[in-house]
């Protein structure tokens, strides 16, 4: 053997281990990157989800009357607030550790735990801290649905100790039923982004706002006419929309839960496709719907077409095709224009039409999820809506009646009258358009 043939065997082998030597480093790289994205996912659509809190506060402040803008403002940002303290104090505990096939989980505050990451094994999928931050802004979400229906009338106070409750401990409850892996998820339930879970938590808890708290002065009158209250500023609203539609994106898109695989991106590119589709068809809906049944185009329930919309594609982002979440989505948009006479009918005075893209929607969504996801079945949709819409209500009911017979939850004829914005913050939104806030 030549001493060239040598020198070239001896570098092969050289080689050979020092590649087999590196395969458990480049294990332990892949097992980081994973880590690394999952991560960044929740991040980065968590933030996505948290500026839904400025799109619920552009919608809202668009579709009140101007003598009560600021006070919803101040709600959308003091609600956000309160959701994130309460989730940290108990929220997150009873919704995640150690539900175990039950009802409820720990009675403790959160404490981040990534130990084992910082000694360099990733197992865990994702830095504590970034999960704990996805899961907080959905809570924000159910919260806000509510302030919506329940604006112009409801005091200030009272609304953030039924906030501070609803929060803390009735939206973590459900959604330890499901996403906590309680009893509803073993019995084969699916929500995968929270049609259900946080929609209609906040849609139910708006209708028992709305029952108990009755309607504004003038809404209704006694021989049945209904007195319609405009919108202050349909761009604001409208504005609103488009920031929703694109916190959705990481509302659903998030809910994937992980970014480490090809898999895992091309499922959240087909989640995104879905959501998006849904909102158009909603809109375009909503559009025809209100065409054939006023003659005219209605803008806000346009805008909450979309809403609707995105609701109904929200249980199941994962599985249609976009020619089926165009459908889902569609429908949705004719909801929302078929309930708000519906609810107008029975004399509940939702201010935004938040019942009708959140409730009705939600309730639709999570049933429509067996037509394009064949490992679930409608019995069990129907037992997850109807428990979780029933726990909802009876609850939050106990919440809004013992504020109303302590505290009382609504504003005197004469702090209506003048708007709660001069009533509750002694200022107004807009102060330079004067008397201008007060004529409606």
């Amino acid at each position: 053997m030549s001493n060239t043939r040598k020198i070239f065997k001896i570098a092969l082998f050289a080689s050979l281990g020092a590649v087999f030597s590196a395969a458990p480093a480049l294990a332990d790289n892949t097992t980081e990157t994973t880590y690394v994205f999952n991560t960044f996912s929740f991040l980065f659509n968590g933030a996505l989800v948290m500026f839904m809190a400025a799109g619920f506060a552009m919608l809202e402040s668009g579709l009140v009357r101007s003598k009560n803008t600021a006070t919803i403002c101040l709600k959308n940002i003091s609600l956000y607030a309160v959701a994130g303290i309460m989730f940290y104090l108990i929220g997150y505990n009873i919704m995640y550790t150690g539900v175990d096939g039950g009802f409820i989980g720990t009675f403790a505050p959160w404490a981040a735990d990534d130990a084992a990451a910082l000694a360099g094994k990733f197992d865990a999928g994702y830095s504590a801290s970034s999960d704990w931050f996805f899961q907080m802004v959905f809570v924000a979400t159910a919260a806000s649905i509510v302030s919506g229906t329940v604006a112009e009338r409801i005091k200030l106070w009272p609304f953030l100790v039924f906030t501070t409750v609803l929060t803390a401990v009735i939206y973590p409850i459900t959604g330890a039923w499901q996403w906590g892996g309680g009893w509803l998820s073993k019995l084969g339930f699916a929500d995968f982004a929270g049609s259900t879970l946080v929609h209609s938590v906040g849609g139910w808890a708006a209708l028992s706002g709305a029952i108990i708290l009755g309607a504004r002065k003038g809404k209704f009158h006694a021989d049945g006419s209904i007195q319609p209250f405009p919108g202050s500023n349909m761009p604001l609203a409208t504005l609103g929309t488009f920031i929703l539609w694109l916190g959705w994106f990481g509302f659903n898109g998030g809910s994937q839960l992980a970014l480490g695989s090809a898999a895992d991106v091309i499922a959240m590119a087909n989640i995104y496709a879905n959501t998006n589709m849904a909102a158009a068809a909603g809109i375009v809906a909503a559009m025809a719907m209100t065409q054939m049944m006023y003659k005219k185009v209605d803008l806000s329930l346009a805008l909450n077409g979309a809403i609707g919309g995105l609701v109904s594609i929200t249980a199941g982002p994962d599985t249609p095709t976009l020619g089926s979440a165009i459908i889902i989505g569609a429908i949705g948009g004719i909801l929302v224009v078929l309930a708000v006479p519906l609810i107008d009918k029975l004399k509940i005075d939702d201010v935004v039409g938040a019942l009708s893209a959140h409730l009705v929607c939600g309730i639709w969504g999570t049933m429509a999820v067996p037509f394009t996801n064949p490992d679930t079945h409608f019995s069990t949709q129907l037992i997850g809506v109807v428990s979780i819409g029933a726990f909802v209500l009876v609850t939050t009911s106990i919440v809004w009646l013992a504020l109303k017979y302590t505290v009382g939850i609504r504003c005197s004829e004469e702090e209506e009258e003048i708007g709660s914005d001069k009533a509750e913050l002694g200022m107004e939104a807009y102060p330079e358009f004067g008397r201008g806030s007060h004529t409606v």
